[in-house]
């Protein structure tokens, strides 16, 4: 039975102390969680500091893009007068896939609306020069392909390429 006392008081005691840590934890609870987040802030900061030029990198890589899948751009650069319409055409696809292939990692930097645009640009890019060759004969030159697809896209109440270049800028301005 002598134990018993001893017993009471260290129960007395053990719980008071954790009384007293809970109390403690309890109140710098705030500061730490505050602590926390004063340090999430600088993380995001650090990291919206590094990515912000990659982001901005990137929508000039996707304007660029645009700019040079625009038939007008396109068929200056690839213009030839001793092209087939049939060699012009797979000149022109190529040029799109390889452009295409080299600014997909771009989509990790942009949003996905913009990327939907890049995308939805070049897919009728592709059938603006697909509908264009079915209608011309197997003779026809590379010239014939040009002036049917310029016609297209010179027919189109608005220009997609110019539209699709507002978007991106509008967007962008919405970042700062």
């Amino acid at each position: 039975m002598q134990y018993y006392p001893y017993l009471l008081d260290i129960i007395k005691y053990t719980v008071a102390g954790l009384g007293v840590v809970w109390i403690a934890f309890y109140l710098l609870r705030p500061y730490l969680d505050r602590n926390e987040s004063i340090q999430l802030v600088e993380l995001k900061k650090t990291i919206s500091n590094q990515t912000l030029p990659l982001r901005l990198q990137a929508y000039e890589r996707v304007v660029l893009f645009i700019e040079r899948i625009n038939p007008t751009n396109l068929l200056i650069r690839l213009n030839n007068p001793d092209y087939s319409a049939a060699e012009l055409y797979v000149l022109i696809v190529a040029e799109l896939r390889n452009e295409y292939q080299h600014n997909v990692t771009q989509q990790i930097y942009v949003s996905p609306n913009t990327w939907a645009i890049v995308k939805r640009l070049k897919d009728e890019t592709l059938g603006l020069v697909n509908y264009a060759i079915k209608d011309l004969p197997e003779t026809a030159t590379g010239l014939e392909l040009s002036r049917a697809v310029l016609t297209q896209v010179s027919n189109s109440e608005n220009n997609p390429y110019d539209s699709g270049l507002a978007l991106i800028r509008n967007e962008l301005e919405q970042l700062f």
